[in-house]
């Protein structure tokens, strides 16, 4: 068990973290993707539930 963690301990040092900079702009790159395909699917769902209820009148 001690020579997995010494190992995994080793791994952890050859990790290349993002910068501080990196991490907001990528954590905003995320967020707006994420809206931008949120309201992708709400107008595709608004669509086929007007389409719906248009046919099956």
């Amino acid at each position: 068990m001690f020579k997995f963690l010494g190992k995994v301990a080793a791994e952890m040092r050859k990790v290349s973290w993002p910068t501080f900079n990196e991490l907001v702009r990528k954590t905003v790159i995320v967020i707006v993707v994420v809206g931008i395909l949120m309201l992708f699917c709400y107008a595709v769902d608004l669509g086929i539930t007007a389409g719906i209820r248009r046919f099956s009148k």
